[in-house]
């Protein structure tokens, strides 16, 4: 069924919080349980982006109605459907990202400044669609996938807000919109500021093992770029034969290196990734 055994555990983790939220919308009517649950599920959620991602690279299951079914449940978690990522980020973005005129998550301004990190979110969530729609009209066939399973999702989220208002704006629609919002903010460091025509050199990278872990081992992102069909899994072992040709000051450090310390005797005692 899976055709990686790795994708099992986060696949559950993520069609369990699908379960959740379902669960939540049939049953909870207290407006500040409603936003303390949105509040409380951002940050998985967001985490939810990087899984989506990495399935339009790699296909998760072998049956495409699984990877149908799977697609919807990312969707109403991330604003992000079926085909989105294949057609603006795998035949769009990673071909163009060398070059800031015609990148569809370019952080580049006409005039070649760098973009602000608001800026770029707001700019890359809001041209998001039509950006896909533009490469779509190149591969007609994953374009036609695109819109039929993109006006399905929307019709479930839509269905859900009127059917059950408060439930459906919390638990599901405001989701989508922030989750659009938070892949585009997540990719602003990915690239930002790196000019070149050097795939080695045009992509920062995160080696925590916490933000690897949450996001599918998206901080080898040179790896990644350098060989986009390499399984989120392989990423690591891929990284260690390419590491001698990307330059140190392209390791940056991450928010998430904070969970590296841990308090020991009044002090805070760092953990080295592994």
């Amino acid at each position: 069924m899976f055709r990686y055994p790795a994708d099992r555990l986060p696949v559950s983790l993520i069609l369990s919080l699908t379960l959740l939220d379902f669960i939540v919308y049939f049953t909870v009517d207290s407006i500040w349980l409603l936003l303390s649950y949105f509040v409380l599920t951002i940050v998985p959620k967001g985490c939810i982006c990087a899984w989506n991602h990495h399935h339009q690279h790699t296909k998760t299951f072998n049956w495409t109605p699984l990877n149908r079914i799977l697609e919807i449940s990312y969707g109403l978690h991330t604003g992000v459907t079926t085909n989105q990522w294949l057609l603006h980020h795998v035949f769009g973005h990673h071909h163009h990202y060398l070059d800031q005129t015609i990148d569809e998550s370019r952080w580049q301004r006409a005039d070649g400044s760098k973009m602000s990190e608001l800026e770029y979110t707001i700019v890359v969530a809001a041209t998001a669609y039509p950006r896909a729609w533009e490469v779509g009209k190149k591969h007609p066939r994953h374009l036609r996938t695109h819109l039929i399973y993109t006006a399905l999702t929307l019709a479930i989220a839509i269905l859900l807000v009127i059917a059950n208002p408060m439930q459906g704006l919390m638990v599901f629609a405001l989701p989508m919109l922030s989750g659009l919002l938070i892949t585009a903010w997540a990719t602003y460091d990915h690239h930002a500021g790196l000019s070149t025509d050097d795939d080695f050199s045009a992509s920062y990278n995160t080696m925590n093992s916490a933000y690897n872990a949450m996001t599918g081992n998206l901080g080898y992102h040179t790896a990644h770029h350098h060989k986009q069909g390499v399984h989120w899994s392989e990423l690591p072992a891929l990284h260690e034969k390419i590491k001698h040709r990307i330059p140190a000051e392209l390791y940056r450090a991450s928010m998430w290196d904070a969970l590296n310390y841990v308090p020991v005797l009044g002090k805070f005692i760092r953990i080295e990734p592994t």
